[in-house]
């Protein structure tokens, strides 16, 4: 599971004192899946809004598992299917173009290309369910037509290989946001996932470089993306930055302390910006003991993996990443599942402190396997979301938002903006 990598290693005489909390939160808490029924007034808010989801890792397993969206085995354990899709209307996705730095070294933009090409398959194959869809525009007709609209967003900024031009070609091939950084510090932005690690050469944020492709994101109309990155990198993001940023894929740190999610300073500064914060489906951003857990066991896990590796390598057989990626889930296993309400707590306490114009759903579904909070098995369970919200007294237009629309007005201010800087461009080129 690639969210899982990025806990630090703690003494081992903490593991059993974690695991035994751990432990004892599946005793001690009463199950709470969310709603068990869902009312006729929350169908109706929930199938009359344009639900956007802007983080699902599924391309890997297009191009690593071969699955496809139209699987209808009941035994499937993803969270994204066409028919989970359609139940849970879900009305648009952003997949993950995910490159992994360690396996994918040397050739990342390769991979990148090969996850893109992935989706559009998945599209030509159900052009009856599915379609590409590049902008505001697109997403709306898709809703119409009763069709998953499908985009791109590459998390990590490493894929572009230190090239501008590599950008503009991954737009011009449909990729609508990029995650500055992924766990790992790139050339030009610095990570969240590695910032205390000395051995990792840091920029104090982003470079000049990492500023000039934040502008250049802005004119192309690509959403830029400030999940995973250090602080500083979202700092200087938020003063470089001509067009509301979005967080794909974070949380609340006021509620967990994990520095994936977002300070209450950030969340106010994204306010101001015209941003959204979408939060993350995963138990580890959305529950402390949960965090406290997994990050307990990090040191075992880590050697049974480091095990297998070297095994299989003195094999001749190094192991693929869906190999590794299974043994992260046994180990995801073994932690007993927060309630449905820390999700919600997550998207409530965002919408106190950044207003509730400010907040939407990044579920990083397909990457944290089994992690969801409990009644959050797939995309099919999203319409508990919006009953849990109006249990929370939220107005069905405050709903509407939550689930998309506020996702939409971020892209489609994007889409100005680089309408505006490019004819700002060509005025000046005239002048010349």
């Amino acid at each position: 599971m690639k969210q899982s990598r990025r806990f630090p290693a703690i003494p081992r005489f903490l593991l059993v004192v974690f695991l035994l909390a751990a432990s004892s939160i599946a005793f001690s808490q009463a199950v709470d899946s969310g709603p068990a029924t869902i009312s006729a007034r929350a169908r109706a808010i929930h199938d009359s809004a344009i639900v956007v989801d802007t983080h699902a890792d599924t391309p890997q397993r297009f191009v690593d598992e071969g699955f496809d969206l139209g699987n209808t085995d009941p035994k499937d354990s993803g969270h994204i299917s066409l028919d989970k899709a359609r139940a849970g209307n879900l009305g648009a996705e952003f997949f993950s173009i995910w490159v992994d730095p360690e396996t994918s070294q040397g050739h990342f933009a390769k991979r990148t290309l090969d996850l893109i090409d992935s989706v559009y398959e998945q599209a030509d194959r159900h052009p009856d369910r599915m379609m590409m869809a590049y902008s505001v525009a697109d997403i709306e007709r898709a809703h119409k037509e009763k069709k998953l609209a499908a985009l791109m967003g590459i998390e990590g900024g490493h894929s572009i290989e230190n090239d501008i031009r590599l950008l503009r070609d991954f737009y011009r091939l449909g990729v609508r946001y990029m995650t500055l950084s992924w766990s790992n510090t790139n050339d030009w932005a610095d990570s969240s996932g590695d910032i205390d690690n000395p051995k990792i050469q840091h920029h104090n944020g982003l470079t000049d470089f990492g500023k000039h492709v934040v502008l250049e994101m802005n004119r192309l109309g690509m959403i830029v993306d400030i999940s995973h990155v250090a602080d500083k990198t979202f700092w200087d993001a938020i003063a470089v930055t001509k067009a509301p940023v979005i967080a794909s894929h974070s949380s609340a740190r006021a509620l967990v302390s994990a520095p994936r999610n977002m300070t209450d300073d950030m969340l106010r500064a994204v306010a101001k910006n015209g941003g959204v914060v979408d939060v993350n489906f995963c138990s580890c951003f959305l529950d402390q003991r949960y965090w406290d857990a997994e990050a307990a066991q990090r040191k075992d896990k880590d050697a049974a993996i480091h095990d297998f590796v070297e095994k299989r390598t003195a094999e001749g057989k190094p192991p693929s990443f869906i190999e590794l990626d299974q043994i992260e889930k046994e180990w995801q296993a073994k932690l007993p599942r927060p309630p449905f309400a820390a999700l919600i707590d997550h998207v409530d306490h965002i919408a106190k402190v950044a207003g509730v114009d400010h907040v939407g759903l990044g579920s990083d579904f397909d990457g944290v396997a089994g992690a969801t909070p409990q009644g959050i098995n797939s995309a099919a369970d999203l319409p508990k979301i919006t009953q849990a919200l109006l249990d929370r007294g939220y107005s069905e237009e405050d709903i509407h938002k939550i689930l998309g629309g506020n996702v939409l007005r971020v892209f489609r201010e994007v889409e100005r903006v680089s309408q505006a800087m490019q004819t700002e461009q060509d005025s000046a080129s005239v002048g010349k």
